[in-house]
């Protein structure tokens, strides 16, 4: 390889890592955004499932080994380290190899992880209580999904029919949160009354509320969202892969190390 094309590599790899440092920063605030939220979707999960928590502390040890990485591979290309630049090319690898096997296991495991989901939600709906302050993130987190998906319960407003205080009132109250009707509007926790005599009863079904689950709403966000998830995903691979040839190329037409070149501090 010329020193012409010798140059042109080095430069792509330098800019190629810097895009990967910004990358992990990312993937390292996506991580630290799961375990710090407290009004979405998210919230439900991560306070519920331990799954998702190790998911999330995975997710920073990614982001900052790619952060890691980026610098690197930053070093190594415009210093010409032949012994950083093969270990960046083996990180590389692991991680996309890891990132592989990690997306058969989900999607080979999908219909686990949605039971694990419906289980989640079931358990959060027969334990709701407003009064539990205890349970506060975690119910005010179900109110919001409710609210913004314009849903009620998992599979729908009969989940709630499980539910130890709407039993004890013989279902004459029912989850704000689920409400369709305008008054109810500016309350978006706990329970609303029915307009019912006192001592009778009712049912879901003569409830003023959405009668479609969550469930569908987050499925078809997954559906509407997918390509973008699947752009992104295919966008990361193609950058590793290139990230590999370029620092593969590099190292093997560098003739010699010459530590020298190392920045002193």
């Amino acid at each position: 390889m010329g020193s012409g094309c010798l140059k042109v590599t080095k430069y792509f790899l330098f800019l190629f890592n810097l895009l990967f440092l910004i990358l992990g920063a990312v993937i390292l605030g996506f991580g630290i955004w799961i375990l710090a939220d407290k009004t979405s979707f998210i919230a439900v999960l991560q306070m519920s499932s331990p799954s998702l928590k190790v998911g999330a502390y995975i997710l920073i040890g990614v982001g900052a080994l790619t952060m890691l990485m980026g610098f690197l591979g930053c070093l190594g290309a415009v210093n010409e380290i032949r012994c950083l630049l093969g270990l960046y090319f083996t990180c590389l690898m692991i991680i996309l190899i890891t990132q592989v096997a990690a997306g058969l296991v989900i999607y080979f495991q999908k219909e686990t992880l949605k039971e694990e989901l419906s289980r989640i939600v079931r358990n959060l709906i027969e334990k709701y209580d407003p009064l539990n302050d205890d349970e506060r993130n975690l119910q005010d987190a179900w109110d919001y999904v409710q609210t913004q998906i314009a849903c009620c319960g998992w599979t729908g407003a009969k989940d709630w029919e499980s539910n130890e205080i709407l039993i004890n009132q013989s279902m004459t109250a029912y989850p704000c949160s689920c409400s369709n009707s305008s008054k109810d509007f500016q309350v978006d926790t706990g329970f609303c009354n029915l307009d019912v005599l006192i001592n009778s009863t009712a049912a879901y079904a003569g409830w003023p509320v959405h009668q479609q689950g969550c469930m569908y709403g987050v499925e078809q966000w997954l559906k509407d969202n997918l390509g973008v998830i699947l752009g992104v995903c295919t966008g990361v691979a193609v950058i590793e892969l290139l990230g590999m040839i370029l620092s593969i190329s590099l190292c093997k037409n560098i003739h010699s190390e010459d530590y020298t070149k190392v920045p002193k501090s």
